[in-house]
């Protein structure tokens, strides 16, 4: 399985996108510091997870979410967790 993960800042008004085959070990690796966009905004929460059968979709979506309309998107979902 693939996942397509939205993670949020807990301390900056900061948000990321992802995909993975192993979302424990993705997190972990956000929040120790080994990606170069995340390390400065560290800790993150894990704030949605959306599951696909192949790679092919779960970067398909994730390049929804990094896309124009899928910035809007996230907007929604952060305001529907009171993160706005």
């Amino acid at each position: 399985m693939w996942f397509v993960y939205i993670l949020k800042s807990k301390n900056y008004k900061k948000s990321y996108v992802g995909f993975t085959n192993n979302i424990e070990r993705r997190l972990r690796e956000h929040n120790e510091g080994k990606n170069y966009y995340t390390k400065r905004f560290k800790p993150w929460i894990l704030l949605k997870i959306e599951e696909y059968k192949q790679q092919t979709e779960a970067r398909k979506r994730e390049k929804y979410y990094k896309s124009g309309i899928g910035r809007e998107k996230l907007k929604e979902i952060f305001k529907h967790c009171g993160m706005v």
